[in-house]
């Protein structure tokens, strides 16, 4: 469907796909629709249990572990509209392969270990998969890793490909008590978490003024 003329350029939300040792991008899975909502979940972690020492009662030993669910929708309407070659043949199932090939691990190097192990090589490395960097506005840019993925396609051609579908993601932010200090993501996380302490900062100024505002 066509954006209203002189409405507002809508920043897109998407999953950016980074080498994770040289952080060169591999990819990029745009959101077609922003979700509605975005349910974010943070548990503390914090030093002692309940009723435990007291001096540990307020120690925080690492960022919080937070989560975070989305439900996106993928409709072929307008590229099937448009006459798009690739929709007319396969729906969206490029759409559902980007976003699901981000768990896979990487067939050629299933392939590599195959052959490794018929070598007699007993120790094979885990494959490392790309490093997943969910885009939410400039002020949230955050490295994370896909823990929840379920489709549900609503409508099909047809050949029976799909041209509509939800989807839903769970993901877990990677924090510095994920990930080795010194990599990039790390850094990212670091970034981000000064980031949050600057908009905090500004929300204590505005509270400050108005404190100041209702004494005079």
């Amino acid at each position: 469907m066509p954006s209203f003329p002189g409405s507002p350029r809508l920043f897109k939300g998407a999953i950016v796909l980074l080498d994770s040792v040289s952080f060169v991008p591999k990819g990029m899975v745009k959101l077609q629709y922003n979700p509605e909502t975005l349910r974010r979940t943070l548990q503390v972690q914090r030093s002692g249990t309940e009723g435990g020492d007291r001096l540990e009662a307020l120690r925080l030993t690492a960022p919080p572990i937070e989560t975070i669910q989305l439900e996106a929708e993928i409709d072929a309407t307008d590229q099937l509209e448009a006459k798009n070659p690739v929709t007319a043949v396969s729906g969206i199932h490029p759409q559902l392969a980007a976003l699901e090939t981000i768990i896979y691990p990487k067939s050629s190097k299933i392939q590599e270990n195959n052959m490794l192990a018929q070598s007699g090589n007993l120790e094979i490395v885990p494959m490392e998969a790309d490093l997943s960097v969910f885009v939410w506005s400039i002020n949230r840019v955050l490295p994370v890793r896909l823990t929840e993925f379920s489709i549900t396609e609503e409508a099909f051609d047809t050949l029976l490909n799909p041209i509509r579908a939800k989807v839903s993601l769970g993901m877990q932010v990677l924090s510095t008590n994920d990930l080795i200090f010194d990599h990039k993501a790390s850094s990212l996380f670091r970034f981000h978490h000064q980031k949050k302490e600057a908009l905090a900062k500004l929300n204590l100024g505005l509270n400050a003024l108005g404190a100041i505002a209702s004494l005079l």
